[in-house]
């Protein structure tokens, strides 16, 4: 029986993932199935609890491990789930002694059922070293974890803790690993990448570590970064983006307004003009340059005008992946005490803001159209082969290489025929 894990939410969940198979595998537990959940929103926490049950319903002899955010920020509410075996923290999850007690207690069917401590008490992130990602043609590098800041919606804090960075030559000298095992591409992924280098001597910023990891890993076809938030870029990482074609034109970015008074009372750091400004500035610097957008519908507060601005930003700032999330009350944050908006307004911005993001999209598509693009391959299958191009956009390569086949995890060049609306066809 074949350890099996349920992966939500965020891409660093994804590489903690990887950690737990080999610390769990090794403790002799390839009986469980392992669940790792996201707390970003009520709706997160609601598919975490639906997933387990299902679990439950379809292996009734597994054992269930719960971890990651939500197990970490309300450990009780899945203690008390009668599907549920073990509760993890999320600094416990990556410690292979906890494991083995996990597979002691479990053997012996002891009731310490949690282990779970104060996130804020760890003070350091040490890399986890993996030798790639189960069945994914990109592999993922946890550079940081934790932030610093507190913006009033967001209860992450307290699942990952405080900003802590891994230091730059344990990062080099996996992605270098990385390399050396085949993979062409590479993701840089934290919590909150651009507070990189907090607690490191010399405090080195993440513009920094790209330029080392780019200079001393020859080798790596294609970088990229998960998440960033623009008003933290500093000048290298701004000299990478115009210098370097390995750190690939695509960024995501944490905006979640678009009105000046929301991005206040969200407690963000940035205001309107500054994501504007920003996207300007790059794309100056790298005209192929596409943007993604974490955009919150609904937030307490919100009028149709400031909801407006949110709408508006999707052009001015050029975005074109654009993730959209209803604003979800979280206990114990300062914006589930604000004025609520009504659900039903709530949902139907989110509406409209989707249907922005997909005009968007669309329009991305068909700009691709005749172009030549480098997909890195991910699935292959009898009619073909599915990717993402440079610019993180799917893209699906129809007809078959020259000697018949098409190997995941190669880079390929490629003309573009057309787009289906949602994927590019090449």
């Amino acid at each position: 029986m074949a350890l099996d894990i349920v992966t939500l939410g965020c891409r660093l969940n994804t590489y903690e993932s990887e950690v737990m198979r080999d610390h769990a595998e090794k403790a002799g537990l390839a009986d469980a199935v392992i669940v790792n959940t996201c707390a970003v929103t009520g709706e997160a926490v609601r598919q975490a609890r639906q997933a387990i049950r299902k679990i439950r319903r379809e292996h009734p002899d597994r054992r269930i491990i719960v971890t990651g955010c939500a197990a970490q920020t309300d450990p009780d509410m899945f203690v008390a789930m009668p599907e549920v075996d073990r509760v993890l923290g999320n600094h416990e999850k990556l410690q292979a002694s906890e494991w083995q007690a996990t597979r002691a207690i479990l053997d012996a069917s002891g009731d310490a059922k949690a282990a779970v401590n104060d996130i804020f008490s760890v003070r350091e992130t040490a890399l986890h070293l993996i030798e790639g990602l189960e069945g994914r043609a990109r592999a993922f590098v946890q550079v940081q974890n934790g932030c610093d800041h507190r913006c009033t919606f967001c209860i992450i804090p307290y699942g990952r803790g405080n900003s802590r960075s891994v230091p730059m030559g344990e990062v080099v000298a996996q992605v270098a690993r990385l390399v050396d095992n085949g993979y062409a591409e590479v993701v840089l992924t934290g919590v909150d990448m651009t507070s990189y280098g907090t607690g490191l001597p010399g405090a080195p910023r993440l513009g920094f570590l790209i330029k080392q990891i780019l200079k001393h890993v020859p080798g790596l076809r294609r970088l990229r970064l998960s998440s960033i938030d623009s008003i933290e870029a500093d000048k290298d990482l701004l000299d990478c983006i115009a210098g370097d074609a390995r750190l690939m034109p695509h960024l995501h970015l944490s905006l979640q307004a678009g009105d000046d008074l929301v991005l206040k009372r969200m407690k963000r750091r940035h205001l309107r003009a500054d994501a504007i400004r920003f996207c300007a500035e790059v794309r100056r610097l790298r005209p192929d340059m596409v943007f993604g957008g974490d955009i919150i519908a609904g937030f307490p507060t919100e009028t149709e005008e400031m909801f407006s601005r949110s709408l508006d930003l999707v052009d001015e700032c050029g975005l074109t992946h654009l993730h959209v999330f209803p604003f979800s009350p979280r206990p114990g944050t300062p914006a589930a005490k604000m004025p609520q908006v009504a659900r039903e307004t709530v949902k139907e911005r989110a509406r409209r803001l989707r249907q922005k993001g997909e005009q968007a999209f669309v329009a991305h598509l068909s700009a691709q159209v005749g172009a030549t693009r480098e997909v890195l391959v991910e699935t292959v299958d009898q009619n073909g082969a599915t990717g993402r191009s440079e610019h993180f956009t799917p893209v699906r390569l129809a007809a078959a290489s020259p000697d018949g086949q098409r190997i995941a995890g190669q880079v390929v060049a490629t003309m573009i025929a057309d787009h289906d609306g949602r994927t590019l066809l090449a």
